[in-house]
């Protein structure tokens, strides 16, 4: 039987058993996970833990929702057996009628054949770091591989300390300047994630520095799962120009090269990004998205209007 439980009720020893038991568990399943990206997170779980889907909602004017937190790529379904698409519909089906607009993202094990509601593909790359290192960068592309050489060719050089603060900051003043809904709360969610990780085992902060010594890029990895998360990165001007985070990227292909580890790209449904990330090799994968609309007729057609107003 499927049941709701609001947060204070769930029990989070059974919770991340699952999670860790599960088929399809991943990163952003974990409870201290969540706890981070939508502190106050409710849930459905059948029997005894057997299956459970986090609901990361709000609410606004009145009117409950459930929208994907930023840093959780894939949320949905979690499983100690397989699922199958009737069961990922029975879920869906038992969202609570508290939340009256849905737009998240399941994982990629949730297969979805119902039309009642409307479903989008995501795309995400992984590459699986089975083979040596010398067999995964046969399957490069030119163009990767170019790029790589003339990073080494600058002497980059590449530290496994880096700091999560340092990085978040690299991306905020370079990258960062052209996101708008990003903000303050977002980037202390992700430093929180970041030291928790840490704390956990599971996060590997990289930093490339110039010749001279100068950070110019960096990332932040979580490992969960047999999986290695490419969840962050920052980098300035003089790290495009030497193709600093092609280096990094190759540095950690380098060191768990060959293991039982997938790198997890994160993405994406960005054409430049999806190349980019094809350049090392990766193979293309998909996770599916729901959009269920229950609000109010007046509601649905007041939101038609706005997003006919010309901006």
């Amino acid at each position: 039987m499927i049941r709701f439980l609001a947060h204070a009720d769930i029990e989070k020893v059974k919770w991340d058993n699952c999670i860790k038991e599960a088929f399809n568990g991943n990163l952003y399943g974990w409870s201290w996970y969540l706890d981070i990206v939508h502190p106050g997170w409710n849930a459905l779980v059948e029997d005894d833990y057997n299956r459970i889907f986090p609901l990361t909602g709000n609410r606004k004017f009145g009117i409950g929702y459930l929208f994907q937190p930023f840093f959780s790529q894939q949320l949905g379904i979690y499983s100690r057996s397989i699922l199958n698409p009737n069961i990922v519909g029975n879920f869906i089906s038992n969202i609570p009628a508290q939340y009256r607009y849905i737009d998240i993202k399941l994982n990629a094990h949730n297969k979805i054949e119902s039309k009642d509601f409307r479903t989008l593909k995501n795309i995400n790359h992984e590459l699986d770091l089975i083979n040596t290192y010398d067999r995964i960068y046969n399957k490069y592309t030119t163009n990767t591989k170019r790029n790589l050489k003339k990073a080494l060719e600058l002497e980059l050089t590449i530290s496994k300390k880096g700091k999560a603060e340092s990085i978040i900051s690299l991306f905020r003043a370079n990258r960062g300047r052209t996101i708008s809904h990003w903000n303050d709360l977002e980037y202390a969610r992700l430093l929180n994630l970041s030291y928790t990780a840490v704390f956990r085992g599971q996060a590997m902060i990289y930093a490339v520095y110039t010749r001279q010594n100068e950070l110019c890029a960096g990332a932040i990895f979580m490992r969960s799962h047999n999986k290695i998360v490419f969840l962050f990165s920052g980098a300035n001007q003089k790290a495009k120009e030497s193709h600093a985070l092609t280096f990094l990227i190759d540095s950690v292909i380098k060191e768990f090269a060959p293991s039982q580890f997938i790198l997890d790209f994160e993405g994406s449904n960005d054409e430049g990004l999806a190349r980019y990330y094809k350049g090392f090799g990766s193979k293309e994968t998909d996770y599916p998205g729901i959009i269920i609309n229950r609000l109010p007729l007046l509601w649905r057609l007041g939101m038609k209007l706005i997003r006919r107003k010309p901006s």
